[in-house]
Formats: structure tokens, sequence, C-alpha cells
């Protein structure tokens, strides 16, 4: 048997993508933004004896998807609380 579709569930599902929309976002943006695309206007800033640009592209992204992941499991946490989901 087919279940379904409620609007919970397409409100459940478009907060969930509107989410990672987000996420993406930002590491798209710290990632190739920061790092590939914005490096030579980065380049005058020192960061550990290191340029800003090559900064972010070789810690700074890494950083900022742990941070991303963790905010997202956050982040659903409280939205499975609040559509009835929680485990």
């Amino acid at each position: 048997m087919a279940k379904q579709i409620t609007d919970r569930d397409r409100a459940y599902w478009r907060a969930n993508v509107r989410l990672i929309t987000i996420c993406l976002v930002i590491w798209a943006t710290v990632s190739y933004g920061f790092g590939i695309l914005l490096r030579p206007l980065l380049m005058g800033i020192s960061v550990g004896g290191a340029d800003l640009g090559f900064w972010f592209a070789q810690q700074g992204s890494i950083l900022t998807f742990l941070a991303l992941v963790f905010f997202y499991s956050w982040k659903m946490n409280s939205l499975d609380k609040e559509f009835g989901l929680e485990e």
C-alpha cells in the first residue's frame, strides 16, 4: 500500500530542502568563493604565515564543513521535534 503524502509531509520536506540549500550555499561560498575565486583579493591578509585565500582553501573549508555538519544535525533534530518525528 502506498502512503498518502500530507501537507505536513510537504512542509517538512520543504523545510528540509531549504536547510540543505542554505548549507550548500555556505559551503560553496567558503570552498569555491573564498578559496578559489576571491583568493587574489585575500592574498594581502595573513593567517598563520599563509594568505587568507590559501587558508580558506586548506583549513577554512574543512572547518566550515564540520561546522555545517553539526549545524545541520542540530537543526534537523529541532525540525523533527517541530513536526513530531523525533526518534
